[in-house]
């Protein structure tokens, strides 16, 4: 959490089955996460349940530890929920009224995804010359 760096994935419906494979992208792509935090949402406790269940199950994966936020409190996730309002204010500027189909929908997410993850955070060097900058894009 501390470099912000947003990853959005587009899923078809919210069921736990969904969940589990948006997550199994994330980890093929990212690679496996130590922690993972969420809200209470339904399709995430029963995703919960058969992940730790998948990771007992098999000793040579690293266990995943799954926090979840207090009942009927989102507002205690206010780092990823900032990121998710950046990603929501960016969606209703670029579609407005529009009905996109699901390629372009998943297409303009990863731009905004890329466009997030290139602000910067801190110059990679004191030189007032350099002007590359450190963003979450380098994570």
């Amino acid at each position: 959490m501390s470099t912000k760096a947003i990853h959005v994935e587009l899923v078809s419906d919210l069921s736990k089955d969904a969940l589990i494979a948006a997550l199994r992208r994330f980890v093929a792509r990212s690679g496996r996460c130590s922690h993972l935090y969420s809200d209470r949402g339904s399709n995430f406790i029963g995703a919960s349940r058969e992940l730790n269940a998948l990771v007992q199950k098999c000793a040579e994966y690293e266990t995943i530890t799954h926090h979840f936020l207090p009942g009927h409190a989102p507002h205690m996730g206010g780092l990823w929920e900032a990121g998710v309002r950046s990603v929501k204010s960016h969606l209703k500027r670029v579609i407005g009224d529009q009905i996109l189909t699901y390629e372009e929908f998943y297409t303009l997410l990863v731009q905004i995804e890329v466009a997030l993850n290139s602000r910067p955070l801190t110059p990679i060097s004191s030189d007032p010359n350099d002007l590359s900058v450190l963003t979450p894009g380098h994570f």
